[in-house]
């Protein structure tokens, strides 16, 4: 194309972006630079720039020129297909839903809460009606989407925008398998369709594995500094100094933000906090329902709210670009993830403030889901060996042969998938038969790299260096300097003082004790298959009543306690006394509260306990002193056999493990069957959750009238 022909769809350009961003706006150079490779040359992309610097400008100007039939300012004489955006997150495909339109640009979404809708939409992708297709990665395998509506929407796509790239590497800090199988939507797009790939978060390391996964393509990378943010980091001694301190200065705090928590938990207490101190808030987790969340960004973006307190299922997923502060109580495992999601802010206003308040407990929380990366062989290939090419079988079915949690055992299937090695189709998994090799030294790097980002996570809060420059080094950004506004910079605008009423007051909160137990009411599925004869729903006359623990693992009041209780790495000890009066409390409450227990205890009952055996029994005596029970004895673990898989085991091996794991002594079973209510049945932790239900089932089968569990922690 001549020159002046490139200079006339500059011009379309331009006016696109002007009906989707204002009158004033003005392409950049680099943002020129993608489109004219996506609609002239029919090239491919990788756009590596900071939040706020307008990559869904590109895809949405591209579309609108691609989609332009007959007008003269490209090569094309008919309108392109829609241009499919592959995006992470329902909350990001609404905003991009909303910005679309802005622009004149018609666009729709297929995910998995509007399958009934696939038909209608894919017949107006047919008649042309549809301009932009938004779906998930794990829409690319879903069956049925996969082989009746992928191959069409393929072979018709005029531009494919994969969002959030970096999600493409395993070497990324958010990698998702599922976005590995572009590969195949790749390869089935007609010759000379453009692609483009968008991230801001992308080391050197992940833009040169995903352009080498996109082939030939232009990569366009920008300087990382976000000229709005005042980074500062402050060092509070604990969760109740970070509460007091959200509490004193949150007003100060321009506008309305985002507080990041590292675990579901400790959203929802900060929530529940600041909404006590007055402040308009709202949690927002992966636990959260749909709707609620819905009405959660809808009303911070109304400014209804001063601000949403979020685990990373808001990371990647929001959209406001006035948002004024970003506040992460603890610290993510990475400087990447960390510039990810500070970059929420300040894209529309002049100054934000991105503080980072990190806690003894990160690095423990780091652990925990490092443990939930890719299983061992020997695992793997347990599930490969349990496959079959003719027989699909469910995850559930798989759970009983091999000890891995739901989500860790999808992740892995979703791996095994993307290699070729097992195959999605409806009702479940299919081996495929392919040779499949353990790549150990990949997984080792990636490990390895894990490590040293979150040691530079470590150095990043207590660097005497510019915050800012250190960040964008870590990007491998080579245009990274002192940006002059940080605490290390300039004068931090933030002390870390507390006034006593916030402090006693977050000190109460947080030390209040008492967390429901919720017993389980359905056996896990495909337990006959490994000789076990449970199925369906565990019997009324078997069943635990709701108990009660101190508090969770991941609690922010009382979880760094119970961790050094009840923790993989405590050694038995003896019952401290703050402890045992928590317990106290939670009893008194349980009694006397909103909720009480269905009927006062007569007993303790003790889950025999190898590993704390000293914890869990004086527990149990402490109980039954201070509550005048009697202390009917414990339900011991059979001699030579194991109580059950490592903590993190999936529920069918754990009721596997433990079924005939336990016996009630026969001098006990006699004494429940004169009891006349129910005994309280006392452990030191519930993680799966099983343990406590089959002991509950033995007693109640040995004539207890009623259980209720009490321990000192729940896991997560």
């Amino acid at each position: 194309m001549a020159d002046g022909d490139r200079a006339l769809v500059r011009e379309r350009a331009e006016a696109v972006l002007r009906r989707l961003a204002g009158e004033h706006a003005r392409l950049r150079e680099d943002q020129w630079r993608a489109i004219e490779a996506l609609v002239v040359d029919q090239r491919r992309v990788l756009c590596v720039q900071r939040t706020g610097w307008g990559k869904s400008a590109v895809y949405f100007v591209a579309t609108a020129l691609l989609r332009e039939a007959g007008s003269g300012v490209t090569e094309r004489a008919t309108v392109a297909g829609p241009t499919v955006i592959v995006s992470p997150l329902l909350a990001l495909m609404r905003n991009q839903v909303e910005a679309a339109a802005r622009a004149g640009i018609r666009a729709r979404t297929i995910n998995s809460a509007n399958s009934d809708e696939w038909d209608e939409i894919a017949t107006e992708i047919g008649t042309g009606a549809v301009d932009v297709l938004l779906i998930s990665p794990e829409r690319l395998n879903n069956p049925d989407f996969r082989d009746g509506v992928l191959p069409r929407l393929a072979a018709t796509t005029g531009l494919l925008v994969v969002d959030e790239a970096h999600c493409v590497s395993d070497w990324g800090h958010d990698f998702r398998p599922d976005y590995r199988r572009l590969r195949t939507f790749l390869a089935g797009l007609p010759a000379g369709t453009p692609v483009l790939a968008t991230t801001a978060t992308a080391n050197s390391r992940v833009t040169d594995d995903v352009a080498e996964q996109l082939g030939d393509a232009l990569v366009l990378r920008g300087p990382l500094d976000r000229e709005s943010l005042r980074l500062a980091v402050l060092e509070l001694p604990s969760p109740a100094y970070r509460l007091g301190w959200l509490a004193d200065h949150l007003d100060r705090l321009p506008g309305s933000g985002i507080i990041y928590t590292l675990t579901v938990a400790a959203a929802a207490e900060t929530a529940e906090f600041l909404r006590g101190r007055g402040y308009p808030v709202a949690s927002y987790t992966g636990q959260v329902d749909d709707a609620d969340r819905r009405a959660a960004e809808q009303d911070l973006l109304d400014n209804k709210l001063k601000a949403l307190v979020a685990t990373s299922a808001l990371g990647m997923g929001f959209d406001k670009p006035d948002l004024g502060f970003v506040v992460h109580l603890g610290a993510p495992p990475s400087p990447i993830a960390y510039y990810q999601q500070v970059g929420r802010a300040g894209r529309a206003v002049g100054e934000a403030e991105v503080l980072l308040l990190p806690g003894q407990e990160d690095q423990a929380i780091w652990r925990y889901f490092a443990s939930l990366a890719f299983p061992p062989e020997e695992q793997v290939r347990a599930v490969l060996g349990a496959l079959r090419p003719d027989r699909p079988l469910s995850t559930q079915a798989l759970e009983p042969i091999v000890d891995l949690r739901r989500a860790r055992l999808e992740l892995m299937l979703k791996v095994l998938d993307v290699d070729g090695a097992v195959r999605r189709v409806r009702g479940g998994w299919l081996a495929t038969g392919e040779p499949w090799q353990y790549d150990a030294a990949r997984l080792h790097r990636v490990a390895q790299a894990r490590t040293t980002e979150q040691q530079a996570m470590r150095e990043y809060a207590a660097t005497d260096g510019c915050r800012m420059e250190f960040l964008r080094r870590c990007l491998d950004d080579p245009a990274a300097t002192a940006c002059g506004r940080c605490d290390r910079c300039a004068e931090p605008r933030f002390g870390s003082e507390v006034s006593a009423p916030a402090l006693a007051a977050a000190q109460a909160f947080l030390g209040r004790p008492g967390v429901e137990v919720t017993p389980k009411k359905l056996w896990p599925t495909g337990l006959e298959a490994v000789g076990v004869p449970l199925r369906g729903k565990i019997g009324p006359g078997e069943q635990a009543y709701p108990g009660r623990a101190v508090g969770r693992l991941s609690d922010l009041g009382w979880g760094g306690r119970l961790r050094a209780l009840t923790g993989p790495d405590a050694s038995d000890a003896a019952l401290p006394d703050d402890v045992a009066g928590a317990v106290i409390e939670v009893l008194k409450a349980w009694a006397h509260g909103d909720d009480p227990w269905p009927a006062r205890p007569v007993g303790v009952v003790a889950v025999g306990s190898r590993r704390r055996a000293r914890l869990v029994g004086g527990l149990a005596e402490r109980i039954a002193e201070v509550g005048r029970l009697p202390l009917l004895g414990e339900v011991p673990a059979r001699t030579g056999e194991s109580a059950g898989p490592g903590p993190r085991g999936n529920s069918a091996q754990r009721v596997r493990a433990l079924h005939g794991a336990f016996e009630v002594p026969e001098s006990l079973a006699e004494t429940l069957a004169g009891l006349t209510g129910p005994v309280l049945l006392v452990d030191d932790l519930v993680d799966s959750g099983w343990t406590m239900t089959m002991v509950a089932r033995l007693l109640r089968q040995a004539g207890a009238p009623g259980v209720l569990p009490l321990a000192l922690a729940v896991a997560g």
